[in-house]
């Protein structure tokens, strides 16, 4: 290969969705009604989304067709580059192949626009004005923001407040689009003025968060609710990623051994993973590696089960892995990682092992960032150093065994910068959650 980037045409651009439930060993269990227990239809889900994503929230599709109004709007940075990083490996001394899918040349800086863009779309063509949503390390509140904008419709995010104090200009950018941020827990919302009472110093969740950008949306018959990760729809958008891969891969003549992604709802490592999938299935040998932080354990240190995805317990119950859904992690620079639960398609390849689940820490994924930018040039966002750590553990396992490894580079970390700062002045550091606190938290699982 002479050339290390690989890049499409526009025209070489996915035009459909791949949907990865209906392939998935033994399916998907259905979200429950947390009332009654039973399997929850769209209808009751219609207060507060589109019926277009409930559709395809449930879907047994295995390819959807992406709007060509949404595809305009994709292709103002879609198909996004894949990287060859051949610095990184000299630098490793490994014989195994480092690739990257550049999710960081959005204009965001993350991949979180794939789903924002089409959530917007559908929400505009159904007649709604105004989109509520939370927000971690404001990747997506950002991304929202921007396609909101696009097409024509207000939003309110809701940042969780460790992240709306570090990330002062994650704020800028969403106010730059045009989108009103308050931090949560805000005094905006019957929930948030309870949790700022029983928890005066809290440094806030993106269950809170999520709380009280469901409470604002069933408040308003102009607003909908948008989530950023975890539900099915979502992962489905992120697959543009995996399938641009694939094609890219081609293009490189190379196949991946190994695909790693960061974890924290799971949508960027499912959209890169998924179209993978039934490769695998069909006996192709790859090995899905899913980073996620040893102090938000979700998959490595959580149970597989029934939960709500907020602290208010408005959702449905979602099957996934999970650390109990008033769990409050601790106030890591890796705001998008702080989730209690995950995906039920990230769970449910854990679930049938498909999915090798690792955590890290916090202070090895920065070492792995600052490697990454002195080697590759393009210093990654706090999320995105988990999968470069987790990419660098693969490829020096066995240093002189080849192989090919891809990897999602989530976002970049140019708005992160103070995180940095933070790591080379020595105040960051480790963080393994408590056993007996995560017991405690998963001991108010709902009783299914």
């Amino acid at each position: 290969m002479t050339t290390k980037k690989i890049v499409l045409r526009d025209d070489e651009m996915p035009t459909q969705w791949y949907n990865v439930g209906p392939d998935i060993p033994n399916g998907l269990l259905p979200p429950l009604d947390p009332e009654t227990k039973q399997p929850m239809g769209p209808e009751k889900l219609g207060a507060i989304f589109p019926m277009s994503l409930l559709e395809q929230e449930m879907s047994q599709e295995r390819f959807i067709d992406i709007p060509e109004e949404v595809l305009d709007v994709l292709k103002i940075w879609r198909p996004s580059p894949m990287v060859r990083a051949r610095a990184l490996e000299k630098a490793l001394g490994t014989k195994s192949k480092i690739y990257f899918k550049n999710e960081g040349v959005s204009p965001v800086g993350s991949h979180k626009p794939n789903s924002a863009v089409p959530q917007a779309y559908y929400n505009a063509k159904e007649g709604i004005k105004r989109l509520a949503t939370e927000t971690g390390a404001g990747q997506w509140g950002s991304a929202l923001s921007f396609a909101t904008q696009k097409f024509g419709l207000d939003c309110k995010v809701y940042m969780v407040k460790i992240s709306f104090d570090q990330k002062p200009y994650r704020k800028s950018m969403m106010h730059t689009f045009g989108a009103s941020i308050v931090a949560s827990p805000s005094v905006d919302t019957n929930i948030g003025r309870q949790i700022r009472e029983q928890y005066p110093d809290t440094a806030g969740s993106l269950g809170i968060a999520i709380s009280e950008a469901i409470e604002d949306a069933a408040s308003r018959d102009d607003t909908n609710y948008a989530l950023g990760s975890v539900l099915n729809h979502v992962v489905l958008h992120q697959s543009i990623i995996g399938l641009e891969a694939k094609k890219q891969m081609a293009i490189a003549g190379d196949y991946p051994d190994v695909i790693v992604g960061c974890c924290g709802g799971g949508s960027n490592f499912a959209g890169l993973a998924c179209p993978y999938v039934p490769d695998y299935l069909e006996g192709k040998k790859i090995r899905f590696v899913g980073v996620e932080p040893a102090s938000c354990p979700s998959l490595t240190g959580g149970t597989l089960a029934y939960d709500f995805g907020d602290v208010a317990q408005t959702t449905p119950l979602l099957n996934m892995y999970t650390l109990g859904h008033d769990f409050i992690p601790p106030g890591i620079h890796a705001g998008g990682l702080r989730y209690h639960g995950m995906s039920p398609i990230v769970s449910a390849m854990v679930r049938e092992k498909i999915v090798d689940p690792v955590k890290v820490h916090q202070l090895e994924c920065f070492e792995a960032g600052v490697l990454f930018a002195r080697t590759e040039g393009i210093i990654p966002a706090p999320e995105t150093c988990h999968a470069i750590r987790g990419a660098i553990i693969e490829a020096t396992r066995e240093p002189e065994k080849p192989q090919t490894i891809l990897f999602n580079f989530s976002g970049h970390g140019l708005i992160d910068m103070a995180s940095y700062d933070k790591y080379f002045s020595g105040d960051l550091h480790d963080y393994e959650y408590p056993q007996e606190a995560i017991a405690a938290s998963m001991a108010k699982l709902p009783k299914i």
